[in-house]
């Protein structure tokens, strides 16, 4: 299981400068003036073979006039619960504020995995000035800077230390677990409720799942699979403030426990930066995806007007484009079935395995009439493929200079295997490694 890392502290401390450096893009924005994180911001980083997700919790207010008790409070404890690893950030050049005590004596009482970052430690003197920080109490005190790096490679020793194993087999599950995550007012609540309320008895609570979650188990109408414990099953406190940030926590939660995601996006609105950015880390995840464009009934439809609306979608979440998408409308009940049909689908294509012999048969003559092209003199010759025992679809090319494998030549075998079998919805992952 995919361990979780939030970031967390009082506003304008450098979070989300850390969170660009830990998942390797500008994909904050970043300003001196606090109050610039407005959508709550995820990404996956890797660090000495093990895969962490990231989130940048932001310390802004929305519309509040007490900074720490109607945003930061709620920020930390909804990254306490839905986290494993926290990085509480501070400012070497302010010290010790009065936020940043509340904020540690949260996180004192929590009882998770809290790893102290001082940033802004870019020269002798603030190295001196940053061991106030081990007043709090909270143990190590790691000195970072995180505009220039200096610091993060201990740090992430650390993150890589506390994470899970990224090797360690998913439990395998005899039946498939369904996650429905997409923004807020998608429709994802009426959708499981829709599924959950048509027999109801066949719904049964299963206790005991990972990190004590509740799935639900569906039976009926021919299908038998399980609902991941999602905001919409599980009803927690009413919030009020921060509803994006909140979605995203449980979000990631649902994806890291089900084999195949239905992203939920509204056709009204269409298909918005936070909906890429799900879609993306269930890829990353290696989960199965299905796309359900809900109140499909609201759109005024024109000749190929579907056609259309799918093509904007797979432009977007380019290059993965091999994903079912089913247009639904959760009210009028239209289509249902169909999007629990091509999840069922899904889940098939993920566990399924392929001969080594058929493979072999089909990609060593496409590879020979199409070889990887020769970089600086240096020929790559593939002579063996072979599926790995992994709970998900992965590939080994056993190869000469395995290294001068470019990324194009990868994304062209992935074609011409989904070409040949059926992958839709599913993230498969091909290593080369040498023979």
């Amino acid at each position: 299981m995919t361990s979780t890392v939030a970031i967390v502290g009082r506003p304008n401390v450098g979070k989300s400068t850390l969170f660009n450096r830990l998942v390797g893009g500008r994909h904050a924005i970043v300003d001196e003036f606090s109050g610039v994180t407005r959508d709550r911001l995820y990404g996956m980083s890797n660090w000495n073979g093990k895969d962490f997700n990231v989130i940048d919790t932001g310390g802004y207010v929305q519309s509040s006039d007490d900074i720490f008790d109607k945003a930061i409070r709620k920020q930390v404890e909804a990254a306490i619960e839905e986290a494993q690893i926290l990085l509480f950030i501070l400012d070497v050049t302010i010290g010790i504020t009065d936020l940043d005590d509340q904020v540690a004596e949260i996180l004192r009482r929590s009882g998770k995995d809290v790893v102290v970052v001082a940033n802004k430690v870019d020269n002798n003197k603030r190295i001196a000035e940053a061991a106030v920080f081990y007043g709090l109490g909270l143990g190590e005190v790691f000195n970072i800077s995180s505009i220039n790096g200096t610091g993060t490679g201990e740090l992430l020793d650390r993150i890589a230390e506390l994470a899970d194993d990224s090797n360690e087999p998913e439990e395998p599950s005899e039946i498939p677990r369904f996650a429905v995550v997409g923004r807020p007012n998608a429709g994802k609540s009426s959708f499981i409720n829709t599924l959950i309320g048509e027999d109801r008895n066949v719904v049964t609570p299963i206790a005991g799942t990972t990190r004590d979650s509740t799935d639900i188990h569906y039976k009926g109408y021919g299908f038998d699979f399980k609902l991941v414990d999602t905001a919409g099953i599980r009803k927690k406190a009413k919030v009020h403030e921060d509803l994006e940030f909140y979605s995203v926590m449980r979000a990631i939660r649902s994806i890291e426990g089900a084999d195949v995601c239905f992203l939920m996006i509204d056709a009204v609105e269409g298909i918005g930066t936070q909906d890429i950015n799900i879609f993306s880390l269930a890829e990353k995840n290696r989960k199965g995806i299905v796309i359900l464009i809900n109140k499909w009934d609201l759109v005024e439809k024109e000749t190929e007007t579907s056609e259309r609306y799918k093509a904007q979608i797979l432009e977007k979440i380019a290059p993965f484009k091999d994903v079912d998408i089913v247009f639904i409308s959760v009210l009028e009940k239209q289509r249902i079935f169909k999007a629990l049909e091509a999840g069922i689908s899904v889940y098939k294509n993920r566990v399924q395995k392929l001969k080594t012999a058929e493979l072999n048969d089909h990609l060593l003559p496409i590879i020979q009439a199409y070889p990887p092209p020769a970089i600086k003199g240096k020929y790559v010759k593939i002579k063996f493929i072979t599926q790995l025992p992994s709970h998900v679809p992965a590939f080994a090319f056993f190869c000469s200079n395995p290294k001068y494998v470019k990324e194009s030549y990868r994304r062209f075998l992935e074609n011409k295997m989904r070409e040949k079998w059926n992958f839709s919805g599913v993230p498969i992952k091909l290593f080369f490694r040498q023979k």
